[in-house]
């Protein structure tokens, strides 16, 4: 548009130039300047607009705060040697499961969530190491115990005596609890409900907070949305029924 009127009007001018009089170039020169106006009232909305706009598009790209820091909690990880805490804490922080190890002494992992951070302390689980277990529990706001679901008879009595010791702790007592039935995919894994059986968790846990549920390390979606289900206990906000089967 622009172009076009510049070409037409550049010969105009030289025309009127030499036939117009002094009164009609006085007329000329109004038209012009009402056209020039008019043209310019027609083109304040859409300048607005666009200046609108812009402004808009630099606030949200240049402005934009940092989002709010998650929270974080210390949480303390136990269970019996082979149960698979290392594995499970490896995959949830993207780790390679190759190589992996029990843990000997102790170790800890930073576990993003998206709501959440998890400082997990892991305990190892062997005989020598579980007998220290309590001296790392102080500081702790949440526990998760892991235990081997296709295990042997008299390995899950050992670790149905750990789950009701830390039960019955006086610094793990009030704290929310996941409880994890690990190694799902084998085929002589108990069920949860079995397993909530077995450890007479309804007597036993009344009144506490916690949460029983079947895992293993090939559906680690599952997996988080249980951890999901701790860090809504670990905040005191509503959750499903405590134990989910």
């Amino acid at each position: 548009m622009l172009f076009s009127w510049h070409c037409c009007a550049q010969p105009l001018v030289i025309i009127l130039y030499h036939s117009l009089t002094p009164e009609g170039w006085v007329v000329c020169c109004w038209g012009l300047r009402l056209l020039l106006s008019t043209m310019s009232e027609h083109m304040q909305l859409p300048l607005a607009l666009c200046r609108i706009g812009l402004y808009t598009c630099f606030r949200a790209l240049c402005c934009k705060g940092p989002p709010p820091p998650r929270p974080e909690y210390d949480v303390v990880c136990i269970g019996l040697t082979g149960a698979g805490k290392t594995s499970l804490l490896s995959r949830l922080c993207s780790e390679g499961s190759d190589g992996i190890v029990p843990t000997t002494g102790f170790s800890i992992k930073a576990v993003p969530f998206t709501n959440a951070i998890l400082n997990v302390k892991e305990l190892g689980g062997a005989d020598g190491i579980k007998k220290y277990w309590s001296r790392y529990y102080q500081g702790s706001q949440g526990v998760i115990f892991v235990l081997d679901s296709a295990s042997s008879d008299e390995e899950l009595e050992a670790a149905r005596n750990e789950l009701h010791s830390a039960l019955q702790h006086p610094q793990l007592c009030t704290l929310p609890f996941l409880i994890l039935a690990n190694h799902q995919d084998k085929p002589a894994a108990r069920a949860p409900n079995q397993i909530k059986k077995y450890f007479e968790l309804e007597p036993l846990a009344r009144g506490k907070r916690w949460i029983l549920d079947g895992c293993s390390t090939d559906n680690m979606e599952a997996v988080k949305e249980s951890f999901s289900q701790f860090i809504n206990l670990l905040e005191d906000k509503e959750t499903e029924p405590p134990a989910r089967i």
